[in-house]
């Protein structure tokens, strides 16, 4: 199968649009098809593609987000069409669409090629965190391009609410995997641990972007519990601030690979603070770590944390009730093995794998439906 993979971010970006679609082209190869990726051109992507990806990768130009320069926005022009052309398409998956995504949908639209599109990105209410407004018109535009779709699949059940009560037709589950293998429990490393913790019992960690809307701000009354340590791990337009709000937290900076997932293993308790996830690979990532987790009790972690199980779901917005879980779980270590084992257990066999062949499953699907209306 041919397949073009249309995404809004490609490594070396870090962010889940990213890694999500370079999982996906791995795993399209390892099944024998034949993927194309078409990406924005960043600062440090090269027209050829960059070392991690499996295909070839078509950049098209782009300019930073105002604000925000970590992500870039696709600018128009006729790469994507002429990329189109040459690759030949079964089928196009469209990751997170909305700029270059929306250009993909209308492109594979008029050469009636079948079209995915895979949402990932609650842009409503980031509308409303970066523009102070404009959730209706996100929406808007969302709906207009996943109508559009042959299947829009949704990474959570929260998520595929969002999409079905907003008018988005034909939307279907489709979760995310883990690499298991890397995020082990067994990575734990004891030096590490105690060079972090510097003394105290316990070790706090944050995994993610630091932009506004992660909230990371709520870990402030959780970094001056006595005895924890908190550790704020990733980068972003909102670090400088953090380091003003939490001066108790150590930030690490962007961690990744196996020292990525050492510092996982080492921790005791991870905590995620944004309420705005459509699905929140890093809690993924942290429970195959054999961590138990405390998350906002919306969108995606609702469908990952198993609450007085695998972990622990909270308020949103309240400080006082991440501190309040962190709190708890400080207070016995065998409900922390607990809660990790069960956490690891609950994620081991979600790798990329089993969901890419779940995702093959989709592509088939929606060939089979066109290829009956044809008939």
């Amino acid at each position: 199968m041919r397949v073009v993979l249309v995404t809004e971010s490609f490594p070396p970006d870090v962010n889940g649009v990213s890694h999500c679609a370079l999982q996906t082209a791995r795993h399209l190869v390892r099944r024998g098809h034949d993927p194309l990726v078409i990406a924005p051109l960043g600062g440090a992507s090269a027209d050829a593609g960059t070392d991690e990806s499996p295909c070839p990768v078509v950049r098209v130009p782009s300019m930073p987000l105002p604000g925000y320069p970590q992500v870039r926005i696709a600018l128009p022009g006729r790469r994507l069409s002429a990329a189109l052309d040459g690759h030949r398409p079964d089928l196009v998956h469209l990751a997170s669409p909305f700029v270059l995504g929306a250009r993909g949908m209308a492109a594979a639209a008029r050469r009636q090629v079948p079209a995915i599109a895979v949402y990932q990105t609650d842009l409503g209410r980031y509308a409303r965190t970066y523009l102070g407004g404009g959730a209706a018109t996100a929406w808007r535009r969302i709906r207009a391009v996943h109508a559009a779709a042959d299947r829009t699949l949704a990474p959570s059940s929260a998520a595929l609410l969002d999409l079905t009560e907003n008018g988005v037709p034909r939307v279907h589950l489709w979760p995310r995997g883990v690499d298991s293998e890397r995020f082990h429990p067994g990575r734990r490393d004891a030096v590490l641990r105690s060079s972090l913790t510097a003394g105290r019992e316990l070790l706090v960690g944050y995994v993610g972007r630091l932009a506004p809307e992660k909230d990371v701000r709520m870990l402030a009354e959780t970094s001056r519990l006595p005895g924890v340590r908190t550790v704020v791990i990733g980068e972003g337009p909102s670090a400088a601030g953090l380091r003003t709000a939490l001066p108790e937290a150590r930030f690490l900076g962007r961690r990744t690979g196996d020292e990525l997932a050492r510092l996982y293993a080492s921790l005791d308790v991870f905590v995620h603070t944004g309420p705005y996830e459509t699905f929140c690979q890093t809690v993924q990532e942290a429970m195959a770590s054999g961590v138990p987790v405390v998350a906002p009790r919306a969108g995606g972690p609702m469908d990952l944390v198993d609450h007085g199980r695998t972990g622990l779901l909270v308020t949103p917005g309240d400080g006082g009730a991440f501190r309040d879980a962190v709190r708890f779980l400080a207070d016995s270590a065998e409900v922390r093995e607990r809660f990790g084992a069960a956490a690891r257990g609950a994620v081991a066999d979600r790798t990329w794998e089993a969901v890419g062949d779940q995702l093959l499953g989709h592509y088939e699907a929606v060939l089979s439906d066109r290829t009956a209306v044809a008939a």
